[in-house]
């Protein structure tokens, strides 16, 4: 069974400190394919290897419901910086 965008975003946020979230249900709707920008101070100090890690075992359940799962972790200065290059 799929999982809706509302229950991956509210398991996200119970697991993680949230600066910053965006959630990208990329399978028009029907809940098998997202991608997401998450901007945490709990990432500080860890590779990107270990953020996915961790994104990935605290959202073991919902992501075992999935096609596809894709995600980009920045610290809030970092993130910062990301913006700025995209503008």
């Amino acid at each position: 069974m799929p999982i809706n965008l509302v229950d991956l975003e509210a398991a996200i946020r119970d697991a993680v400190p949230v600066a910053h979230l965006e959630v990208e249900d990329q399978s028009s709707g029907c809940g098998e394919n997202y991608a997401i920008i998450l901007v945490s101070e709990a990432f500080e100090g860890k590779n990107t290897l270990a953020r996915h890690r961790f994104v990935n075992e605290v959202l073991k359940a919902e992501i075992a419901q999935m096609h596809a799962f894709s995600q980009k972790t920045f610290t809030p200065k970092q993130y910062e910086a990301y913006l700025a290059k995209q503008a």
